[in-house]
């Protein structure tokens, strides 16, 4: 049974820092357990101490430095009185303890603030009418963010539902049309009820001593600080003083937190703005250098591709060649100048020079393109013409001619000029 109670314990502890928290404004939570742990997590005694150190009150942890004989007889009745007030203090926090459990106060826990307040708020309006401060509709929490974050006051207003002097204060002091310009020009103003779980919070919190009571809460050395209390009935008049002296005493502060949030507001822009220049900047360089990328990379496959062109050539020239050779080696023998049957051609090339040789009658016209092809001063696409009649000779396989006719059958004489056209550009 004991691991059960530890678990409840934990998750009471837990409650109870982030409740210290919500109500001092501490950022830091190891700061907001070490409080808590000095004050035996009573809560509020830990967040009275936090006021009154606030307030120019110093902490109890914290206390001024004695004198040397009172230092000594203080140390001396402390070790004397240690084992009592650690028996006396021990058997309190287990009674407190037990009584929680026993007679739990329904108050202690609050499962809806926002409910809590607008309940106040009809209770309100339904006795002292609709003319009064504008409320503030959100938890306690919530209005001390906003009242730091807008670097305005804040009036808290704790309502003792059961005091003799709520009602008066309430109908006479809170709703008269003066003090209701203050309040809604000059600060936000949140109030709820004791009774409410949320109001009962707050009290533990600001711990007043009787009704009606105001306490006055603003940005004060980067913290929000109680910087003014004001407890049982009070006129108008002496309220509206009262607050506007506080306001006044304490004006500076908030003049100062602006200057400085705007001074770090401006250096945040500034900030802003060489971050944005800074990024700009890359950006521009981040573009160069894709570009200049994109250039290298543009070139390079520039430079490939004259590289491929030219091993192409280089190939296309070479098999060139090697078929010319191939061409050549396979060409019949040149008949000699006395055998009857054989045809002297000369041939006009391109370039105006001539080549001279013999073939046979009964050799087909192939051998003639063969013979040509195989020059190193031909092109390396031509046709052959015959002047008399003109005519294209049909040297190449096509579709008319797929066997093309020998010399004898193309009408060839014994001695033939033919004219070599080039066929390379078209």
């Amino acid at each position: 049974m004991a691991a059960p109670e530890e678990r409840d314990l934990t998750q009471e502890q837990t409650e109870k820092l982030l409740q210290f928290q919500d109500l001092t404004g501490i950022e830091s939570m190891d700061q907001c357990r070490h409080t808590l742990e000095q004050h035996n997590w009573n809560i509020e005694a830990a967040v009275q101490d936090r006021l009154n150190e606030q307030e120019g009150v110093p902490s109890v942890f914290n206390p001024p430095p004695p004198r040397p004989l009172q230092g000594l007889l203080g140390w001396g009745y402390y070790l004397i009185m240690l084992p009592f007030r650690f028996t006396y203090y021990t058997i309190l926090d287990i009674f407190r303890f037990a009584l929680r459990f026993i007679r739990p106060d329904p108050r202690s826990r609050v499962t809806d603030p926002i409910g809590d307040i607008v309940s106040f708020m009809h209770s309100f309006e339904e006795k002292y009418g609709r003319a009064h401060p504008v409320f503030y509709q959100g938890t306690y929490s919530q209005a001390l963010n906003d009242a730091k974050r807008e670097l305005r006051f804040l009036l808290v207003y704790l309502h003792g539902d059961d005091h003799q002097d709520s009602d008066e204060f309430c109908r006479n002091t809170l709703c008269a049309p003066e003090v209701i310009s203050l309040i809604n020009t000059r600060m936000l103003f949140w109030a709820c009820s004791t009774n409410k779980p949320e109001g009962y919070r707050v009290s533990q919190a600001l711990r007043e001593n009787t009704y009606p009571f105001l306490a006055m809460i603003m940005l004060k050395d980067r913290r929000m600080t109680v910087v003014g209390r004001l407890e049982g009935l009070i006129q108008p008049d002496d309220l509206i003083n009262q607050l506007t002296f506080i306001m006044d005493a304490n004006q500076t502060y908030l003049v100062s937190e602006r200057l400085e949030r705007e001074e770090r507001n401006q250096t945040q822009v500034l900030r802003q703005q060489q971050d944005e220049a800074y990024l700009a900047s890359l950006r521009a360089d981040q573009e160069k250098e894709r570009k200049k990328r994109e250039e290298r990379e543009r070139k390079r496959r520039k430079e490939e591709e004259v590289q491929q062109q030219k091993l192409a050539e280089e190939r296309r020239r070479q098999n060139l060649q090697e078929e010319k050779e191939r061409k050549l080696e396979c060409l019949p023998p040149e008949p000699s100048a006395d055998d009857p049957e054989s045809v002297k051609i000369i041939f006009k090339l391109p370039n105006d020079t001539r080549v001279e040789r013999r073939f046979h009658f009964s050799q087909s016209l192939t051998v003639i393109h063969d013979f040509l092809f195989s020059l190193k001063e031909s092109p390396e696409k031509f046709q052959i013409e015959a002047n008399f009649p003109r005519r294209v000779l049909p040297c190449v396989p096509s579709e008319e001619w797929p066997n093309p006719p020998t010399l004898q059958e193309a009408g060839l004489s014994h001695t033939e000029v033919l004219f070599v056209q080039d066929l390379t550009d078209e």
